[in-house]
């Protein structure tokens, strides 16, 4: 299976692959903190792996339309649902302790009582195992990487529930056999999807997979706005590590998706991935171990702030700018997208200033300027939506 790592040459990576993947690979990093967390030589917040982990099951359901229980396949609800999940993993994140024992129920039920769900249909189903065994070196790879995943979630959800982080070496085994089940799950995906081209393919959900995306970072920016106006006074506690970290999740996320970064949108290539993946474990580290990362996270992610900010508004003006002279009618449609979009390249360079230059705006003013862009980004969902019914997509998004 050759890959081409040319930087402008797009790579060939089905979605759910890339997202399967970057799971795998997340989880991989969980269970190798998790083993000096285990030996007491590095500190540990529990929320922050749970709401990660709860932010990954969100992300399976709303991009891939997969829960913990099957594969329903996308749908208004479901992305409703998976909405709802990840609020619940983003506040978890945030908040320590807001939410109580939820969240760990909550994974148990996705991991143990999911993982022996999935194990069980697997068994029973005809068109699983059965038709698997079918396929020769393909399906038998099938079933070793899905048992794998399966049994190893059983154990690992049990250890949540528990939440012993510490003096237990254990759950950083199970973490490292389910990450490592994961990654090898997604190779043997990738071989199935190249084996069989028209096979298993995701039906086309309520919204385009990018627009999916848009939705779940403007839910994490209107949470984070409106829950830092009690943080700041005082209300609430709060972790900026965890924060810090699951934004570079969602930031990776959109690279290897579909290759959009910060500063713009480039070719989805192998060394994009790459950069993603680099993206993802920071974020996983500092949603893990608190503090470690915080100063070189608040840098980067200042700065690509006000880059993406700068850019965007390059981007956007200087064509018009440069326009014919004779003005021609414009769709109203795409004058409100002009206007979201100058309002996000502004909000994001308000916000990005504020974390590089201290005292630059008042706590207050920075969550409402967080929830502005979270609002200001939902409406662009809706825009888009709009704008594809005047002017219809040729194909759903690329994979």
């Amino acid at each position: 299976m050759s890959v081409e790592w040319g930087v402008a040459r797009r790579a060939d990576l089905p979605l759910d692959v890339a997202v399967l993947s970057l799971s795998g690979v997340m989880m991989l990093a969980v269970g190798g903190i998790l083993v000096p967390v285990s030996r007491g030589l590095l500190p540990v917040y529990e929320n922050g792996l749970q709401g990660l982990l709860l932010f990954l099951v969100a992300l399976h359901m709303m991009l891939l339309g997969k829960t913990p229980f099957g594969d329903p396949g996308r749908s208004r609800g479901l992305l409703l649902l998976g909405g709802g999940v990840a609020a619940s993993g983003i506040v978890t994140c945030f908040v320590p302790d807001l939410l109580g024992a939820f969240p760990r129920v909550l994974l148990f039920l996705c991991f143990t009582a999911g993982g022996a769900a999935l194990f069980l249909q697997m068994l029973l189903r005809r068109d699983r195992l059965p038709h698997w065994k079918g396929l020769g070196r393909v399906g038998r790879h099938l079933v070793r990487g899905c048992s794998l995943v399966y049994l190893s979630s059983i154990p690992l959800g049990i250890r949540i529930l528990q939440n012993r982080l510490t003096g237990d070496p254990w759950i950083a085994v199970v973490a490292l056999v389910y990450g490592g089940g994961v990654v090898y799950l997604s190779w043997v995906l990738l071989l199935v999807r190249r084996t069989y081209p028209n096979g298993g393919e995701a039906g086309p959900g309520p919204l385009q997979e990018d627009r999916i995306l848009l939705l779940l970072v403007g839910l994490f920016m209107l949470l984070l706005g409106g829950l830092l106006t009690p943080v700041h006074l005082g209300l609430l506690p709060f972790s900026g590590s965890a924060q810090l970290g699951l934004l570079m999740v969602l930031f990776a996320v959109q690279m290897l998706a579909f290759g959009s970064t910060p500063l713009g949108a480039y070719t989805r290539s192998w060394p994009m991935i790459l950069l993603g993946m680099l993206f993802a474990l920071l974020g996983t580290f500092s949603c893990l171990v608190p503090e470690t990362l915080v100063p070189f996270l608040t840098l980067l992610v200042g700065w690509l702030n006000i880059g993406g900010g700068v850019l965007g508004l390059r981007r956007l003006w200087l064509p018009l700018l440069r326009g014919p002279k004779i003005p021609r009618p414009v769709p109203p449609i795409l004058l409100h997208l002009y206007a979201t979009q100058t309002t996000l390249d502004l909000l994001s360079l308000l916000f990005g200033t504020s974390m590089l230059v201290a005292r630059f705006l008042p706590g207050l003013a920075v969550g409402g300027i967080l929830a502005a862009n979270g609002g200001v980004l939902l409406y662009l969902v809706h825009v888009l939506v709009r704008l594809d019914r005047v002017f219809p997509p040729e194909g759903a998004a690329s994979t």
